[in-house]
């Protein structure tokens, strides 16, 4: 396989660090876009756009500018943002910055990078299953369950527009992964988490685009 650019946001910590590295590992060139960089991600042979909010239109516009000439083979959205809200204790600010973050900002900078793709390109959106209405059994958590069922319809609309491109795009839930943001609970490590995405987008294509997958190759219900 020759070498992939690969452009990872949230890169700097978590799921995105473990994919940063796991790119790096098997020889691809990677672009690490992050708010700022942490000593672990510095430490890498990578290429590093730090001040990148993915919320910000000046973000975008820099990450754009940075790759605009270089080809973009993947492009990985993974910064999210997880917040719990429960019912008759909702935070409105709250759960607008999780559809900022978790959708809203995926969908612009997809867009931004577009003219850096070509045929064969991938967009791996990293959703949850959470995102899911009909996994929905517990409730609660409004925000992060809104925005990711948004990104997941952002992602279809991508995949039927970005078709006749020849770019290809996926929803993948991670799994259960022990990160901050889950303050280290979890039942996979990002490592593992990692390795089995990269081989999901290894299989993406456009005869599985705009679909919803567990990182472990099942598929998963909308």
């Amino acid at each position: 396989m020759s070498k992939l650019h690969v452009v990872i946001t949230g890169s700097n910590r978590g799921i995105g660090l473990a994919l940063t590295k796991k790119y790096v590992e098997r020889g691809d060139r990677v672009t690490a876009l992050c708010r700022s960089p942490s000593a672990e991600l510095k430490e890498l042979d990578v290429n590093i756009v730090e001040g990148i909010d993915v919320t910000d239109p000046e973000g975008i516009k820099k990450a754009a500018a940075a790759l605009s000439d270089r080809t973009v083979d993947v492009l990985i959205n993974n910064a999210g943002q997880l917040k719990n809200e429960d019912l008759g204790d909702l935070d409105r600010d709250s759960i607008e910055q999780q559809f900022r973050v978790n959708a809203v900002g995926p969908l612009l900078l997809t867009e931004a990078l577009q003219p850096s793709m070509r045929e064969g390109s991938k967009v791996a959106m990293i959703t949850s299953r959470m995102g899911s209405m009909a996994d929905n059994g517990s409730g609660g958590y409004y925000g992060y369950r809104m925005s990711k069922a948004a990104l997941n319809a952002a992602g279809v609309s991508l995949a039927n527009d970005l078709q006749d491109h020849g770019i290809a795009v996926g929803m993948l839930h991670p799994g259960f992964v022990k990160t901050d943001m889950v303050d280290k609970q979890g039942d996979i490590t990002p490592e593992d988490a990692a390795a089995r995405l990269v081989q999901r987008i290894d299989e993406l294509g456009l005869s599985n685009t705009g679909h919803f997958r567990h990182s472990n190759g099942e598929s998963l219900p909308w």
